[in-house]
């Protein structure tokens, strides 16, 4: 009996030994310090991190403030607005539909929406659901999306518009990330079963996950109690933002959660989709997720081993040193964040952040990931950081140098009156431009709360600066036949869309 006793003895030290040793040392010494130099780095005002693991919380933090120049500290409970990260809730949305019998996957988008059109008829009879949440619609990432991105446009009109455009690709032959595809899906969603896309989400996902303070639109994320500011950097200088409206996109952005409600969310992914015994959304809701549908492309570790990267149904999929990786990033006016899923190691990593111009959000992730992975401490966030500054150097020199042209104060080859008028572009619809103390001030027909400020730099160029820093400050060329004006090329920060987009002269 004594010997068997101290078998017993020996067992169970030894099983909370190992126990104890399961949270990796990152996590339990230096997580605090990485965080918070981070934040300092970066010029992050404020961060939230949950950590989960085998069903339990191991993390759930906030850090610094949800305003810059408060003491107003955020926590647990704080709201973020997640942004792309919403593409998983509506995805699985679509899975809980099929699952029930009410539409297949595969099912022709017309068939729920026989008034949608898109340029090619061909396109118009053949696009399916999978199409329009998997990427591969023919469409640039983020193709478009300078036409919808705060602006006034209803969800309807979004949807019309999109339909208008050119894809860059032929149909099905390319990845292209394509935010509004989401909007088609809510509306699906919507049309089939009988509730807005906001109502259906809170109805199946968050009231089942007691996610009681998650909001589905940004208008409601704004009249919320306890919620993050979104802050960006204008001139080297952190800077709060207003809320801006994005609900005509809503399906693929507009989620606002805390941590504290995304630990719910993660547990339900890690645990088969039960929570706290109840199913949810069943097994083969969650597999259907998952299942590869497009090609992203070979994918790249700088340190690890990786190779592909593929998309399913609001999430991103990849290897990673032979585990499996489903996860999503998120970044609208104000706010990036990370969400990342490990199955076979039932971990889960979600980092909230409260700027939109850090990669903090990504490095504090791969840290805690490789260290639940036994793979060696890499300080990612300052290799983050130095290519962060190089490329922020090389952005200076260029702007400084047209800025320097601005100072010389060319005189336009033709009058500046010239340039002034009604332009339009064949999908988006009217930009005007007027002389305002000798440069010319851009308003757009469906932003109008937006305006861009254009300065000459010689040989018909225009520097715009946007009074919504999200925006940029791109450079305009303008093409002049016979001494008039005939056109010009917008372009918008590479956050918001690659493409340019002509306007010609009425």
């Amino acid at each position: 009996m004594k010997n068997l006793s101290v078998v017993l003895l020996f067992l169970i030290y030894f099983y909370f030994n190992i126990n104890a040793q399961t949270t990796p040392t990152f996590i339990s010494d230096s997580l605090d310090v990485y965080v918070n130099r981070g934040l300092e780095r970066w010029q992050i005002p404020g961060s939230a991190v949950l950590v989960v693991k085998d069903g339990k919380v191991v993390v759930a933090k906030g850090y610094g403030v949800k305003e810059l120049g408060t003491n107003d500290k955020v926590d647990e409970n704080t709201l973020f607005l997640i942004g792309s990260n919403t593409k998983a809730f509506t995805g699985t949305a679509l899975a809980l539909l099929e699952n029930e019998g009410k539409l297949n996957l595969e099912d022709k988008v017309v068939k729920y929406l026989p008034e949608f059109k898109m340029k090619d008829d061909w396109i118009t009879k053949h696009l399916n659901l999978v199409d329009i949440i998997s990427h591969r619609m023919g469409f640039e990432t983020f193709q478009g999306d300078f036409m919808y991105w705060t602006s006034d446009l209803t969800d309807d009109e979004v949807i019309e518009k999109f339909g208008m455009l050119t894809p860059k690709y032929e149909f099905r032959t390319k990845y292209g990330y394509t935010n509004a595809g989401y909007a088609l899906a809510g509306k699906v969603i919507q049309k089939v079963s009988g509730m807005r896309w906001e109502d259906y989400i809170k109805e199946k996902i968050f009231n089942p996950l007691n996610m009681n303070r998650t909001v589905a639109l940004s208008t409601d994320f704004a009249k919320s109690e306890n919620v993050s500011k979104p802050h960006s950097i204008v001139n080297g200088k952190v800077v709060v933002l207003p809320f801006e409206n994005i609900d005509n996109l809503a399906p693929c952005g507009s989620i606002g959660s805390s941590i504290n409600d995304l630990t719910n969310w993660i547990i339900a992914q890690l645990d088969s989709g039960r929570y706290y015994g109840n199913i949810v959304f069943p097994f083969e809701v969650i597999q259907r997720t998952r299942k590869p549908e497009t090609i992203q492309g070979r994918a790249r570790h700088p340190f690890n081993k990786t190779h592909f990267s593929l998309y399913g149904l609001g999430w991103g999929l990849m290897d990673y040193e032979g585990k499996e990786l489903v996860m999503h990033t998120g970044g609208v006016n104000g706010f990036v964040t990370s969400v990342t899923l490990v199955p076979e190691e039932k971990l889960g990593i979600v980092v909230l952040t409260n700027t939109d111009q850090n990669a903090f959000f990504q490095s504090l992730k791969w840290e805690i990931l490789d260290s639940y992975l036994d793979l060696p401490y890499r300080n990612y966030d300052s290799s983050f950081y130095a290519g962060y500054l190089k490329r922020q150097e090389l952005n200076d020199k260029w702007l400084k140098e047209i800025r320097d042209s601005i100072a010389m104060n060319f005189n336009p080859e033709i009058s500046l009156s010239e340039f002034e008028g009604r332009y339009k572009h064949d999908v988006y619809g009217y930009a005007e431009l007027k002389n305002i103390d000798d440069d010319l001030e851009l308003t757009l027909e469906h932003h109008s709360k937006l305006k861009g400020k254009l300065e000459y730099i010689g040989n018909n160029r225009f520097l715009c600066t946007y009074s919504d820093p999200l925006y940029g400050i791109k450079v305009f060329q303008f093409y002049v036949q016979d001494g008039k004006v005939r056109s010009f090329d917008l372009y918008v920060d590479d956050f918001i869309d690659f493409q340019p987009y002509r306007f010609y002269k009425k």
